[in-house]
């Protein structure tokens, strides 16, 4: 299963994609993280449900210094990403 999220809020310049990574690795997911023009921040995340399940729970606090105003979820095609990275 492969979902993608668009976070919201104070999410830049704040370690959040970083840690995102830390914590997708923890959980074996794969995917990516990357920062839009738009201040938000995009995360693709693919495993098992349970696992991304968690991580939807970690991405709506993300790491100390974020402020997460909004995690916006859509389900997307699975392209099979190797290891996690971060752009």
């Amino acid at each position: 299963m492969c979902r993608q999220f668009r976070i919201a809020g104070r999410v830049q310049g704040v370690f959040f994609r970083d840690s995102t990574r830390a914590e997708a690795r923890r959980l074996l997911l794969a995917g990516h993280a990357h920062n839009l023009l738009s201040g938000d921040v995009e995360v693709r995340l693919c495993g098992s449900v349970t696992d991304i399940e968690e991580m939807i729970g970690w991405l709506n606090t993300g790491p100390p210094k974020a402020i997460v105003e909004q995690v916006a979820e859509e389900n997307v095609a699975c392209t099979h990403p190797v290891g996690f990275g971060v752009a």
